[in-house]
């Protein structure tokens, strides 16, 4: 299972939300690019970035960051928020960024996000965001009446590289996945699901093992981190290639 860090941009700045909150925030670091290479340095093959600011307004407020952590990291960076027409898509794309992710979009014009990910195999990623079981858009703004489990289905017919799913009940507070949620898309879906929200513990992580087999094959950590209630080397140590090392050498086992 793939273990990837977050960096959530909010004014040119590392913070996370609570519960998707823009009245809840926590900032952590007023440096990105330091904060990504750390990531990368500690074992990261691949970094997860949020643009809030995108995501709440649409606007490209955060560009000068993203194009900045691109241009110092060897790994491959992803990023989502604010990705609402195929030429911001493009452009995102275009500086230096591995895999863009649509969620607004996917649940608004689908039939783009299916002509994305034919133009560019592998680049494309759906972000589905939602609360009580019901897909949130504009930055968790918007509520819509469309079930996760849904949208999900609708995609497995789509070229995209993988979904996204985030439980917003459970995100920023450190309180453990919604597996159930994860489960039940996993199951709705044939696309690869990344899981994101709650993971506070390594615990919670090697929770997620049971779910490799139905198509989980990674996991967003963002405050766990910062925090240090999760270590990134030990994480990767422990499940980074999906299984558990060999008994004896994991003291997690």
């Amino acid at each position: 299972m793939e273990i990837i860090p977050a960096i959530d941009l909010l004014d040119g700045q590392c913070v996370r939300l609570h519960q998707g909150d823009y009245d809840q925030v926590t900032r952590f670091s007023d440096d990105p690019v330091a904060q990504a290479l750390s990531w990368q340095s500690q074992g990261a093959r691949r970094l997860h970035l949020v643009d809030l600011d995108g995501a709440r307004s649409g606007q490209p407020v955060n560009d000068i960051a993203i194009k900045a952590i691109t241009a110092a990291l060897d790994i491959p960076v992803q990023l989502g928020g604010g990705v609402r027409s195929a030429e911001r898509a493009q452009e995102l794309l275009g500086c230096g960024l591995d895999r863009v992710i649509l969620g607004t979009v996917a649940l608004e014009h689908p039939e783009l996000v299916d002509q994305l990910a034919e133009q560019h195999p592998g680049q494309i990623v759906v972000g589905i965001d939602a609360r009580e079981g019901r897909v949130a858009t504009r930055g968790w703004i918007t509520e819509s009446s469309t079930l996760a489990t849904d949208l999900a289905q609708r995609f497995s017919r789509s070229p995209i590289a993988a979904i996204i799913s985030t439980d917003i009940a459970t995100d920023g507070t450190l309180a453990g996945p919604n597996l159930e949620a994860l489960r039940a898309m996993a199951e709705a879906s044939s696309v690869p699901v990344i899981a994101s929200g709650g993971i506070g513990t390594l615990e919670h992580l090697l929770s997620l093992l049971s779910l490799v087999p139905l198509g989980v094959t990674g996991v967003i950590v963002g405050r766990a981190l910062y925090d240090g209630r999760v270590d990134l080397a030990e994480a990767l140590q422990a499940i980074g290639d999906g299984r558990l090392q060999d008994p004896l050498s994991c003291p997690y086992a």
